[in-house]
């Protein structure tokens, strides 16, 4: 098949989803009207979503999303049981969200990928100690959005607390606490410099690629 013709086949099932999630971006965006701070519907939804399997549940999460997040690029992949928590965030065109992975507050550059199980909470200072040593609840005010870098790749069940560089790989199981630079690997808990990556500079796109491990 064509790739435009592929294009357009997939332009018109989103299309077609739209009237599917509308009833349900419109209470979510009802209630950004009402509370920029409030999430339970927006998180209600997001969930059921979720769980919707096969391609039908990967129409009607991008349909969903791109109404409901800040900004969603044309073309991208959300896997069953993938989840974002925040509306704060930015998908760009490429990404790819595996599976059962969790994303608050990111900004998710063109062509990165996500592994299944990968979490990227807000930052890593969402919760304070108080005067009696006690850890409080999530704090909104605290949230930071983590950029992944252009074709970054997070491997399975990392989690990341801090920027990724563009073309940087997060190895499986690692823990990014601290901004990682472009083009290069990481792996550990917490993630330590592996090695840096064969990498050229797109003059069209202004970033590393990598070009081979």
């Amino acid at each position: 098949m064509r790739p435009a013709v592929r294009r357009a086949i997939k332009r018109s099932l989103d299309a077609c989803c739209l009237p599917i999630v509308g009833p349900a971006v419109a209470m979510c965006l009802l209630e950004a009207r009402l509370n920029e701070r409030a999430d339970a519907c927006f998180t209600f939804w997001a969930q059921t979503f979720a769980l919707v399997p096969g391609l039908p549940g990967v129409f009607a999460r991008r349909a969903f999303y791109r109404w409901t997040l800040e900004s969603c690029g044309r073309s991208f992949f959300i896997g069953f049981g993938a989840v974002f928590t925040h509306r704060k965030v930015t998908i760009e065109d490429g990404v790819y969200v595996g599976p059962y992975a969790v994303i608050g507050s990111a900004a998710l550059r063109q062509g990165c990928l996500i592994g299944s199980r990968c979490s990227i909470p807000s930052g890593g200072a969402l919760h304070a100690l108080d005067a009696n040593l006690r850890w409080m609840p999530t704090d909104l005010s605290r949230l930071r959005r983590v950029e992944i870098g252009a074709y970054a790749w997070l491997g399975e069940a990392s989690v990341v607390l801090a920027d990724v560089g563009a073309s940087t790989m997060v190895a499986a199981g690692s823990v990014v606490s601290t901004a990682v630079p472009a083009a290069i690997m990481v792996a550990g808990n917490p993630s330590r410099f592996v090695r840096r990556l064969g990498a050229v500079t797109s003059e069209k796109e202004g970033h590393p690629v990598a070009s081979a491990l």
